[in-house]
């Protein structure tokens, strides 16, 4: 079996080592969603890691759900994006854009014309977002028309573009952890009677329709697919996570897509971590391609979950936000920088840039 410091090919991608970097939001980008100018060199100290995922990003302004989140829609930010690739693969590293649309999770101040946010169904979230003011509820959302459907895959093309003209190496299509792509897939969420609600095959429709979209742009290995079956992050849930993601997983099946990542675990998720682990292994039985897995991992259960075969690679998150060099950490048993929560969101270079390296 694989060990997480052995290199896998990624289609035409070759990648040094398993130990992912999981996209991490750190809302340091300006009220244009430009990356901040520290982004290039937060990214590039991580540039060890097998793969990084970048945090999740916007792909059209309605597809915004907090302050200062980094967009893929505009000239200024496909420009800040190319910097920063470029200062990745100038380090060794490979990058993938991760592409976002939040659906119902947002506020119409952070919205075109203070519109409201739209969602598979006019269900409003019991959850959080931040704007200009602080924390605020996240507004009531309305039901995607058939044309707005239309048009937000066209937004999930143009991305695609857009991530392409900045120089990534590949896309993540983000239908993890209650927003837009998760919504449509969930029963707590969706409840359209067209053809994308009901039955878990319509339910997938909109996530099948949205990664055709990007593969008009991408090579199929060059796209990977992040999804999150148990977590109840956002408000979710789902009365049969199994049937759901089995239907799903298999529809991405049909791709031939460079990896699917899951998300089995999430901070402060009320599930059974035990219950979360097992769906995830069943999963694993049903995907053709690489299998990349997240959520409360370290170096020795990362380990085992690749010697067990449950897993191909490994996506860290907190863990790599202190830990700019985590792969030669992990590889040496050293210890681990611990993170600071309040630098986790906004400011400046501290606890961003400033995590030490092993000397």
């Amino acid at each position: 079996m694989a060990t997480l410091f052995e290199p896998v090919q990624l289609g035409s991608l070759f990648l040094a080592n398993r130990v992912f970097m999981a996209p991490l939001t750190r809302t340091r980008a300006d009220d244009k969603g430009v990356p901040s100018e520290f982004a290039a060199t937060y990214y590039s100290q991580r540039a060890s890691a097998g793969l990084i995922v970048t945090e999740a990003t916007q792909i059209s302004p309605m597809g915004k759900g907090y302050s200062n989140t980094p967009g893929i829609h505009s000239t200024e930010q496909v420009r800040a994006w190319s910097r920063i690739v470029e200062s990745v693969h100038q380090s060794g590293g490979r990058i993938f854009l991760q592409l976002w649309h939040v659906g119902r999770i947002s506020h119409s101040s952070l919205l075109p014309n203070n519109a409201q946010p739209v969602a598979p169904s006019a269900i409003r979230g019991n959850a959080q977002t931040h704007i200009a003011t602080g924390s605020a509820q996240v507004s009531e959302p309305v039901a995607l028309s058939a044309s707005g459907i239309k048009r937000t895959l066209a937004d999930y093309r143009r991305a695609a573009i857009n991530a392409k003209e900045a120089g990534f190496d590949g896309v993540e299509v983000h239908a993890a952890n209650g927003y837009l792509i998760d919504q449509f897939l969930r029963t707590g969420t969706n409840q359209r009677t067209d053809e994308y609600g009901g039955v878990a095959s319509n339910r997938a429709r909109f996530l099948k329709e949205a990664v055709e979209q990007v593969l008009e742009v991408w090579d199929s290995k060059q796209v990977g697919v992040r999804i999150s079956p148990t977590v109840d992050f956002n408000d979710m849930r789902d009365d049969n996570p199994l049937d759901t993601f089995s239907v799903a997983v298999g529809k991405l099946n049909d791709f031939g897509l460079g990896y699917l990542h899951v998300v089995e675990q999430a901070q402060d998720s009320k599930g059974s971590a035990d219950e979360a682990v097992a769906l995830s292994a069943r999963l694993k039985t049903i995907w053709n391609g690489l299998y990349v897995v997240n959520g409360g991992y370290d170096g020795p259960k990362g380990e085992e979950a690749l010697r067990s075969g449950r897993a191909d690679a490994v996506a860290y998150g907190r863990a790599f936000l202190a830990n700019p060099d985590l792969p030669r950490r992990l590889q040496l048993r050293a210890a681990l920088n611990e993170p600071d929560p309040t630098t986790f969101y906004g400011g400046g270079a501290a606890g961003y840039t400033s995590y030490p390296t092993l000397s």
